[in-house]
């Protein structure tokens, strides 16, 4: 496919891929580098805060009553369950980049890109999957967090097995795949998909194999 130098920034960019890949060092550099070009969808969650993070600009923290409600008016596009927590992405938080010139970036699990698929095929993403090198180094990187029990890791890891076997399948293959082994390099390839240009064939990454 050839690629084109006209940014299609009405097109959601949806960003997934295992916890601990590195997906938030990626956007943080793209949003840092481009303000004006790109915005962050920033989801809802039942989970308590971690140090750093605040809300309404990590994610929107709410309690469980509060999110079940929001499901139950259909105010999400997606939304999913993980470790005893609720993730989800509300329709506002994509329609607010509408007419701002602005591309909307969404991070999100395997369950709400199914979601997407789906039930909102009118979006028409984008879907990038970022990958880690290899599963020694996803262990290596959610273990120095300091963040994981052992059985949220065991948890993660699994996850992380179904998330790969998922953006390689027809069912949820990825539009492009980044391998998250070299910042720089890895920033290089998310910067040009971020800035619309379109990936053929061979341009994006493959999923490592020993994963």
């Amino acid at each position: 496919m050839a690629s084109t130098s006209t940014p299609d920034f009405t097109r959601p960019l949806v960003l997934f891929g295992p916890s601990g890949t590195g997906k938030s060092t990626l956007l943080k550099k793209l949003l840092a580098e481009f303000p004006d070009k790109f915005g962050f969808s920033v989801s809802h969650t039942t989970r308590s805060p971690r140090t750093g993070e605040s809300p309404g600009v990590a994610y929107h923290f709410t309690d469980r009553p509060t999110f079940e409600r929001l499901i139950s008016e259909g105010a999400f596009i997606e939304n999913a369950e993980f470790s005893g927590n609720r993730y989800g992405t509300s329709a506002k938080a994509v329609q607010d980049f509408e007419g701002t010139g602005r591309r909307c970036i969404l991070d999100i699990d395997m369950q709400g890109v199914h979601q997407i698929r789906t039930n909102h095929p009118h979006l028409n993403p984008i879907y990038l999957f970022i990958s880690p090198p290899s599963f020694a180094s996803l262990r290596t990187r959610l273990t120095s967090r300091g963040t994981e029990s052992p059985e949220s890791l065991q948890a993660r890891l699994d996850a992380a097995k179904g998330e790969l076997e998922y953006a390689v399948s027809e069912q949820g293959k990825a539009d492009v795949v980044v391998v998250n082994d070299d910042l720089e390099r890895a920033y290089g390839l998310f910067k040009r998909v971020a800035l619309g240009e379109v990936m053929g064939e061979g341009e994006g990454d493959s999923v490592p194999g020993d994963l």
